[in-house]
């Protein structure tokens, strides 16, 4: 085949590509009432009766009193305020409506000791101008290939599709919410079993991500979405094992690519199909690889449908979880035997987003099902209830949301992972007793460039 043939041969394919495109763009009247009915990332700006907040987005930055260097732990601005609600195992039916079932078998295993401090519900943190003029462009424009695995266009730094039409479109948009494009952390890690015993890890993370780069801003989604390391310290037997991951825009045509240096054989090994269902290097094999942020990577292996939105109590604005009170006396206040202590997490009510997820026939995932739900303001994914191949109710998995003053996105910081079955626990990206929590948008940083991720600098990295 010569150079001409091939090129035609291209661009057949790329046609086609584009002929199967799935065509779900925002309707005239939802982009028509931009900035009035909906916040420009397609959120209902009113409030609800039962108890929602209105958007006010009156802060852009820092709140009074918290700081916006980097690493910080951050001042809680909602400090003064006292649960509204306290929902326990005596009244939970009382508000099942607004409770997944994660959050309904958490009351049942635990019947004593979980309870859900309900606080007043806040819309207050905004995204930049920018950020915000790339959701309408996605709105009016963004597509995914008609097997919802490829994106065929769409602008970076936003979600994709501010009105979803389909399961696959919700979940692209918590795959690829607005989020910090340079991310370092240097957190903690905790399998909490059912006695009180706790297995400790300790992890070093950095990722960059090309999608939230503000200098690509006007720019497409192709090429490489995201660029990650991390390096395991602890436990004693896995230190120095890094691992390295190149993610891309397009799952079907570019699937992720990872790379494994173990330091007993100094050695680099590509990892095949990294992803989905394989344990998750440095959580002892307690998490999958994409139970990471609740779901990463290709959702290529379930078939997805739209729940719903409705009023939930989700995490939110969880200042006091991330603060260095939760991590005093080595988080011994904070990780107590069942689950996480419930007086450090803070709920509050928000339009969610309802995902479901189906395992493929001729497909196997551990979960043969789960259930996702996800914040209509930022469309990061808050739970999760993940059920196993007979149908029942395995695990109950949260992700604590905060806004990052300086950084100026909403981040998903410390994670709960709840094995119903056995009552153990796994607490992750813990930084409350670290000296600083997650360093977001440095971009002077070495990390920050696509060099530092390379197979020279995993071997150089190595432990």
């Amino acid at each position: 085949m010569n150079l001409q043939q091939l090129k035609l041969v291209i661009a057949v394919a790329a046609a086609l590509g584009m002929a199967g495109a799935a065509h779900a763009k925002a309707t005239a009247d939802e982009l028509a009432q931009i900035g009035k009915k909906y916040t420009c990332t397609g959120a209902e700006k009113a409030g609800s009766a039962d108890g929602v907040a209105e958007f006010t987005g009156k802060w852009f930055g820092a709140a009074p009193g918290q700081s916006t260097e980097p690493g910080v732990h951050m001042a809680d601005p909602y400090a003064s305020e006292k649960p509204i609600v306290v929902i326990t195992a005596q009244n939970y039916t009382q508000y099942a409506d607004k409770l997944s079932e994660g959050q309904k078998a958490m009351f049942k295993k635990f019947p004593a000791s979980f309870k859900m401090n309900i606080y007043p519900s806040h819309r207050d943190y905004r995204l930049s101008d920018a950020v915000c003029k790339n959701h309408v462009r996605n709105a009016k424009e963004a597509e995914l290939t008609a097997d919802g695995l490829d994106v065929v266009t769409g602008y970076r730094g936003a979600a994709l599709f501010p009105f979803p039409k389909t399961g696959a479109e919700l979940v692209w948009n918590g795959l690829m919410p607005a989020r910090a494009a340079v991310d370092f952390r240097d957190t903690d890690l905790a399998i909490v079993y059912a006695d009180g015993k706790i297995q400790w890890g300790k992890q070093n993370m950095w990722s960059l991500s090309a999608a939230n780069d503000p200098k690509l801003v006007d720019t497409r989604y192709e090429g490489v979405s995201a660029y990650t390391r991390i390096v395991t310290l602890l436990p004693e037997r896995e230190k120095g094992l890094m691992t390295k991951t190149l993610d891309f825009f397009n799952f079907g045509r570019e699937p992720r690519q990872g790379w494994q240096y173990n330091p007993g054989t100094r050695r680099v090994r590509q990892l095949p199909g990294f992803g989905f269902d394989m344990p998750n290097p440095s959580s002892g094999g307690t998490l999958t690889v994409d139970d990471t942020r609740l779901l990463n990577g290709s959702p290529e292996r379930y078939n997805w449908k739209i729940v719903g939105k409705k009023d939930i109590y989700i995490p939110y604005n969880g200042f006091k979880l991330e603060s260095k009170a939760a991590g005093a006396d080595n988080y011994a206040k904070l990780l107590t035997p069942g689950h996480e202590n419930p007086e450090f997490v803070r709920w509050e009510l928000h339009r969610t987003w309802i995902v479901e997820g189906k395992l493929k026939e001729g497909f196997r995932h551990l979960y043969a099902s789960r259930t996702l739900y996800m914040d209509e303001d930022n469309w990061q994914f808050a739970m999760s209830d993940n059920f196993d191949a007979r149908g029942n109710l395995w695990k109950f998995n949260w992700s604590n949301s905060t806004y990052v003053p300086g950084a100026n996105v909403f981040n998903q910081g410390n994670a709960y992972y709840h094995d119903l079955v056995s009552g153990n626990y796994s607490a992750y990206d813990l930084t409350q007793a670290r000296p600083k929590t997650f360093i977001l948008n440095v971009f002077d940083a070495d990390y920050a460039k696509p060099e530092f991720f390379s197979l020279e600098n995993l071997k150089a990295g190595g432990y």
